[in-house]
């Protein structure tokens, strides 16, 4: 090998995930694991029919066509990528789902469809084997994406999880399919090249919802043709000319260290944020915001005549636009206006608050005229841990001032969603979809994942069509 290496964390990564078993993950963080995984499936049940995963669906099955692998919630199947793409766009379709607060990424969506894919076309995977592999994921794609510093990507225009997230799917696959050393090191050769995602797709595009179903998709392929003994970039985090950081870090002083940072000591598993609310993470903390205050002070949204919002760096970038008529679904859940709007106007920030009608609405964009956000330099130069943090000011019109700072949103590290209030948030999502004995089995398998011999009972049971979420609705 050559020395023009600048770091030696690849072989050192891969060499960690081939030899990572499940015994030697501690008892809470394989709990924790399950959970995560239930919240992804409720996500996917969810996502399964909304209009634009409609549309997803019947566009990829003409290009691919049937096969072995479930499609989750269709009734359909497809080939194992393709599979793997839907899935992926599902668990993303509704802004439900886990992110990282300090390395953006939606993990289940990356490593949810990969179990499932490699369970169907392998003939069957364990139970511990798939509980094994998802740890191995949420582990590997936070790490890089910190060695990027993390956040800072969006703040560039990065999608940052199809970026990192490659790398995800490419050690789920990898590990499932009981790949050395060599091998996952030519699996995140391949993962790392096919890395990409662009930002902008948040404003208006329905492929915002299947940005992270690319990065899966690719890194199942990467691990199945690193099986095949097709060979990848070597040393990829190393390299200092066509590297992975090398190119998505240049200019920015990228932080090779992170990518090994810890691993079998701290467990990002555990740091990985559930959401309380349909809408991207950075906007988690105008939500609480807004919700404290109305129920502190019972706000009557017509007596607001302004409504401030300040945020650092990533947050700001990433949330704030103003928004015009006609406005999508993607655009709202995206928008910090329009997350303070509809948390004021209806106490909430779920399904109905980004129906048709509700988008446009005249109460909403009467009180979207209201809002200023600023950019708060001080929070982005404080802890990586506050980078999320928010200041809400609302002013009423006889000059009262009313103010709530969230330095972080419930389910950040200081603040977790529990293991109980995920699974009642499963059963919130999940039951309109479907039948109680149904939700009970579904429930039953992913809580004991690792008790299955083989994982196929729970593709099965997430194969059938599931109800719409937003049918019906005003």
């Amino acid at each position: 090998m050559s020395d023009t290496t600048i770091s030696d964390v690849t072989v050192p990564l891969a060499t960690w995930v081939e030899q990572l078993t499940l015994d030697s993950i501690p008892e809470r963080v394989r709990t924790r694991a399950r959970h995560l995984l239930l919240d992804g499936v409720a996500c996917a049940l969810v996502g399964a029919q909304l209009p634009w995963s409609r549309v997803a669906t019947d566009s990829v099955l003409r290009l691919e066509g049937t096969g072995e692998v479930t499609v989750i919630g269709t009734g359909a199947t497809t080939s194992g990528p393709a599979a793997v793409l839907l899935n992926s766009t599902f668990i993303q379709g509704f802004e439900l789902d886990d992110f990282h607060p300090l390395a953006p990424l939606h993990s289940n969506s990356l490593v949810l469809p990969v179990l499932l894919a490699a369970a169907q076309q392998f003939g069957g995977v364990s139970g511990a084997d798939a509980l094994t592999a998802a740890i191995a994921g949420f582990e590997v794609g936070p790490r890089v994406g910190l060695a990027l510093h993390g956040s800072e990507m969006l703040s560039r225009g990065w999608h940052s999880g199809p970026v990192f997230g490659t790398h995800t799917a490419a050690m789920t696959a990898g590990k499932l399919r009981g790949l050395d050393t060599a091998q996952l090191e030519d699996a995140l050769g391949m993962a790392g090249t096919q890395s990409a995602g662009l930002m902008a797709a948040q404003y208006e595009a329905m492929s915002k919802r299947m940005q992270h179903g690319f990065a899966a998709r690719n890194g199942y392929y990467a691990a199945g043709l690193a099986a095949g003994g097709y060979t990848g970039i070597k040393r990829v985090f190393d390299r200092p000319y066509g590297g992975y950081l090398s190119v998505f870090g240049e200019g920015h002083h990228p932080d090779p260290a992170q990518v090994i940072a810890g691993l079998g000591e701290g467990w990002h598993t555990e740091v990985i944020m559930v959401k309380s609310y349909a809408a991207q993470g950075g906007l988690h903390g105008t939500i609480q915001a807004a919700l404290e205050l109305r129920a502190e002070y019972d706000i009557d949204p017509k007596s607001i005549a302004h409504i401030e919002i300040r945020v650092g760096h990533t947050v700001y970038h990433h949330g704030w636009w103003k928004l015009e008529r006609p406005l999508t679904p993607i655009g709202a859940q995206m928008n910090l206006g329009y997350a303070a709007a509809v948390a004021l106007l209806d106490g909430a920030a779920l399904t109905a608050q980004f129906t048709e009608a509700r988008l446009d609405a005249d109460d909403v964009w009467d009180l979207l005229g209201k809002v200023q956000v600023e950019l708060d330099e001080k929070i982005q130069s404080g802890p990586i841990t506050g980078r999320f943090a928010t200041e809400l000011t609302i002013t009423l019109q006889d000059g009262t001032a009313l103010h709530k700072r969230i330095e972080q949103p419930h389910g950040g590290p200081a603040d977790p969603v529990t293991n109980d209030e995920l699974i009642a948030k499963y059963r919130s999502l999940a039951e309109p979809l479907l039948d109680a004995d149904r939700l009970d089995a579904i429930q039953d398998a992913v809580l004991h994942i690792d008790e299955l011999d083989d994982i196929r009972v729970l593709a099965a049971l997430l194969a059938a069509p599931v109800a719409g979420a937003l049918d019906g609705e005003e």
